[in-house]
């Protein structure tokens, strides 16, 4: 429950009193003259939706693995103090990995208030800087895929708890395919033959912006070279499709989706899609004080609903 006063919000607890027994709180009497008088309005706070997407990780070049997604979580319920400019983060998707000369990165965090996502894990890849010893996927919001390696079976990350799932493996030996990255709601899948990558693993579906969208999915792993070889699907939900060799640079996590980008056989891997923060309560309730970060704002459904695809804050 908050005071609202002009436009503004301010809370009892720190308004102007003449109480000299108990200075910076208001008494009753004192509260009940403000508002009695129509100075004051008491207004109550909503509790708000939350949805906060973590940007992608970037996909592994040479025999490599696809990203995972970046974390996905969303509630209801969460309790917001008024008058506060709340904090929102929207993660950059990483970089993927140029072949021979940069290693993929993992997504960057997003963050709504107190809530953390955290950033997809990179595909691992044969033929990114440190070889070999770079062939596993990467923990993340959810992990990366493992590469093919010569130095043995690239396994994949793992994924963080209620945000994602783990990414898949790829063979050691000659296989040259690479696991999927992890998904929000699937895992990645291991390169299921010799030159046939991974799958991305699935993302999760929010209809917290009025219509139904999947967010999050996993990278799919890098194929083999050669007539039979096949690239790995990304996840439903952004993620990147992995690469053939000689077939170019994988693709890309898509942007405000937190897709994991794909991974390439021998060229560069994807990057990862950048994530997304939405946050919705009912109209019943006033809108925002102030935002920044220039969200785009909608009022229907019974609901005010606030999207970011950059960094910003709101202050309700």
């Amino acid at each position: 429950m908050s005071l609202r006063y002009k436009g503004g919000i301010k809370s009892a607890i720190g308004a102007t009193s003449s109480s000299t027994s108990n200075p910076g709180k208001w008494t009753m009497q004192e509260a009940i003259q403000n508002i009695s008088a129509g100075t004051w309005q008491l207004v109550p706070t909503p509790t708000v939706e939350y949805l906060v997407v973590a940007g992608g990780g970037g996909g592994g070049a040479g025999h490599a693995g696809g990203a995972g997604a970046g974390g996905f979580r969303t509630a209801t319920g969460f309790a917001v103090a008024s008058g506060t400019p709340l904090t929102v983060t929207v993660g950059a998707g990483g970089a993927g990995a140029v072949y021979n000369t940069a290693n993929s990165s993992n997504g960057s965090n997003s963050v709504f208030s107190s809530i953390t996502s955290t950033g997809g894990g990179y595909g691992g890849g044969e033929n990114q800087p440190s070889g070999g010893t770079n062939k596993n996927g990467n923990l993340g919001g959810s992990g990366g895929g493992g590469a093919n390696s010569t130095a043995g079976t690239g396994t994949g990350g793992a994924g963080t708890s209620g945000q994602g799932n783990a990414g898949g493996s790829g063979s050691g030996g000659a296989s040259w395919a690479g696991g999927g990255g992890g998904g929000a709601s699937v895992a990645g899948a291991n390169n299921p033959s010799t030159l046939v990558g991974g799958a991305g693993g699935a993302g999760t579906a929010s209809s917290i912006s009025g219509s139904s969208v999947t967010y999050s999915g996993g990278g799919g792993g890098g194929g083999g070279d050669g007539g039979s070889a096949v690239a790995g699907a990304g996840g439903a939900g952004g993620g990147g499709s992995g690469r053939i060799g000689g077939a170019g640079v994988a693709t890309a996590g898509t942007p405000n989706t937190g897709g994991g980008g794909g991974g390439a056989r021998d060229n560069n891997g994807g990057a990862g899609g950048s994530g997304i923060v939405i946050i919705r309560y009912a109209d019943t309730y006033p809108a925002a004080t102030s935002t920044t970060g220039s969200p785009t704002i909608t009022v229907a459904g019974g609901y005010r609903v606030y999207k970011w695809t950059s960094s910003g804050s709101i202050t309700i």
